[in-house]
């Protein structure tokens, strides 16, 4: 099979923000993310799965930093989804629940423990302070009491997620999880970052997504990118978000939303995004 691809710039609009207010804002660039979509039933989750339930899903940020946000999806949902707590940490392993407890950090949105985030809609945390080198592993829980109505997630995650039920965001490690190679509710991680920071984003189908690469081994293509980029740059620091699709297409609806009506969510609306590359 051959792989077409299409790299290009995209021009940032600033109409309205005076120089001053721009400068004051914080500058944030996308590190990690994936595309969401409604799970096949195959890899959806029972609703007993998810009642009073801690899910750890790992993820593999391409650029550091200092201070981070987590975005929160509930694009699919047909209903509210409530996260009565989530909390971060740097993972021990890809391969493993195990956190480093000197690093679990509680997040907050709009200074709450938790949030309710509407049908359709995604919620970012609020800023912070979290020490995350380039190309690290860090371990997102999520406690939700009741399961959400309608999944929002991505199967082709190429990572173990974990999930226990009670109340566990800020244990050491998930004792008798429940494991399988999906990511959900999950849809990115932003860094504060130097005004010269910028995103690249990946938009394509399964040889984007990672088909082929090694499970737990953040292999995938746009891994080895995001490894080039930081070591070819000479410090210039810019992330690489992944946005494919296994089964996707281009024009029509494969598996996931089509890549043109997913432009607006996974392209445009990324933290700092600068280049985009078409797979």
């Amino acid at each position: 099979m051959k792989a077409g691809v299409l790299i290009m710039a995209l021009g940032l609009a600033t109409a309205g923000l005076s120089r001053a207010a721009f400068a004051a804002a914080p500058h944030w660039v996308g590190s990690w993310a994936t595309s969401e979509q409604i799970p096949e039933p195959q890899n959806a989750l029972p609703a007993s799965a998810l009642t009073n339930a801690t899910l750890r899903q790992i993820v593999h940020l391409s650029i550091g930093g200092a201070v981070l946000r987590v975005h929160i999806s509930n694009a699919f949902g047909t209903g509210p989804l409530r996260i009565k707590a989530a909390h971060i940490a740097r993972a021990r392993s890809p391969r493993s629940s195990t956190i480093d407890p000197a690093s679990d950090t509680p997040l907050t949105f709009n200074g709450k423990p938790g949030v309710i985030i509407p049908a359709g809609a995604q919620y970012i945390s609020d800023p912070v302070r979290f020490a995350a080198p380039p190309l690290s592993n860090i371990a997102i829980s999520l406690y939700a009491a009741r399961p959400p109505k309608g999944e929002t997630g991505h199967p082709g995650s190429r990572e173990t997620s974990y999930l226990v039920h009670g109340n566990k965001v800020s244990a050491a490690r998930l004792r008798h999880a429940r494991t399988f190679d999906h990511w959900f509710e999950i849809a990115g991680i932003d860094v504060e970052a130097p005004a010269e920071a910028a995103a690249i984003v990946v938009l394509g189908d399964s040889i984007a997504d990672g088909h082929a690469s090694t499970t737990n081994g953040n292999d995938r293509w746009s891994d080895d990118l995001a490894r080039r980029l930081r070591d070819g740059l000479h410090g210039r620091t810019i992330g690489v978000l992944n946005h494919g699709i296994g089964g996707n297409r281009l024009l029509n609806d494969g598996l996931g939303p089509d890549a043109l009506a997913r432009v607006g969510r996974d392209v445009l609306a990324q933290a700092g995004v600068r280049y985009l590359i078409v797979q």
